[in-house]
């Protein structure tokens, strides 16, 4: 397996830690062999049992235990969904999915320092890995960034700055500073991807070894599309399943680009108006693998959705009212489902997975405005 240059095709070894290539382009790996069923390990309840598919020697991982999250029936809009609990990580959100794969692959390679910038969940779980690895950590957010998620980043022993300005700005902040820290950003280092394709073997397991016919997630970069994309394709390629799932984005329409992108039937990126949005784990104006998420969403049949703030909100007070407490980030997957339910795109009788991604603990302050909800006095 190598590094591939986005640009030019140029490979580089995995011996030798990248974020990017020569090109100045992204990277990313090569087809993996992926597994079988039997090669699974029962006896291992983390994303771990998968360990023979992951390019990363598992005697030495990173791991706290994360994935394996339950999958959990539900009515939503007249239709029974799966709902993936992916909130229910050792952070709080799905990106220990990728952190774990990655932390492990950068710590045997010999990096003790790393940078990163975040909304806030990849920050909380770059964090925590980097402590439960022993590695030096930093992390940019913006300002903007719910105080709960900073706190947390903060407790785990990471060097927290705060950027002024948008997203956007901040990731601008970490290219500039990965010129002396090694930049271990979950949109760019590749080996994340190669952890969130775990979603895609947990759902086939746990659905009985079935292809679900839709997975409906929040995006922002894409971490989830490429890892579904890149799970399902292995199952495919060793003929496990028999059919990729459609695969739907959802982003929020005041900062959607893959969204205008996919509308204009392009695979690059298009520029958008872009203002504040509640979900704010998918505030990324300009996303950096917009072609590698987007081409497999269109092979899939799917598409990529966006919705209005009262969207998200009467979505987040949906999900609550039947026990799932997620951040409005999460909610928007769900206020996507309704759009794709409402026009038919989803049907009943299909096996269509919701992924929620984030808990609702992080941005507490943020919901009970949103719903308007509080204690009683007596």
């Amino acid at each position: 397996m190598q590094y591939v240059d986005s640009i030019t095709g140029a490979t580089y070894s995995l011996g030798e830690p990248r974020w990017r290539g020569d090109s100045g382009g992204h990277v990313n790996l090569g087809p993996a062999p992926g597994l079988k069923r039997g090669d699974i390990d029962g006896s291992v309840n983390s994303l771990w049992r998968y360990r023979k598919a992951l390019l990363v020697d598992a005697g030495s991982a990173v791991t706290m235990g994360e994935g394996w999250t339950p999958l959990v029936r539900a009515a939503w809009d007249g239709i029974t969904v799966d709902l993936k609990l992916d909130f229910m990580m050792p952070t709080g959100s799905f990106k220990d999915r990728g952190m774990t794969v990655m932390v492990s692959y950068l710590k045997s390679r010999g990096v003790t320092e790393v940078l990163e910038d975040s909304s806030g969940n990849a920050g909380a779980s770059l964090s925590a890995y980097c402590a439960r690895a022993g590695m030096r950590c930093r992390v940019l957010v913006p300002e903007s960034a719910s105080y709960p998620k900073i706190a947390q980043i903060a407790a785990c022993g990471a060097d927290v700055v705060t950027i002024r300005g948008s997203r956007q700005d901040v990731a601008d902040a970490a290219l500039a500073m990965s010129r002396k820290i090694f930049y271990a950003s979950h949109n760019w280092q590749p080996f994340f991807g190669e952890g969130t394709k775990t979603l895609a073997y947990e759902l086939w397991e746990q659905l009985g070894f079935r292809t679900p016919d839709s997975v409906v997630m929040p995006v922002g970069y894409g971490a989830n599309v490429l890892g579904c994309d890149r799970g399902f394709s292995e199952l495919l390629r060793n003929r496990e399943i028999q059919h990729m799932p459609r695969l739907y984005g959802v982003q929020a329409a005041n900062c959607a680009p893959y969204f205008a992108a996919f509308r204009a039937g392009v695979e690059h990126f298009v520029p958008v108006p872009v203002s504040a949005t509640v979900a704010e784990g998918i505030a990324s104006s300009k996303p950096t693998r917009m072609r590698e998420v987007l081409a497999p969403v269109r092979a899939s049949g799917g598409e990529i959705v966006a919705v209005t703030e009262d969207e998200i909100v009467r979505a987040l007070a949906g999900l609550a009212k039947r026990g799932f407490y997620v951040e409005p980030t999460s909610a928007a997957a769900a206020a996507g489902l309704s759009q794709l339910i409402a026009r038919g795109a989803i049907r009943p009788g299909e096996t269509t997975v919701l992924v929620l991604t984030g808990t609702g603990l992080k941005a507490s302050e943020s919901v009970g405005r949103l719903l308007g909800v509080g204690a009683s006095t007596q």
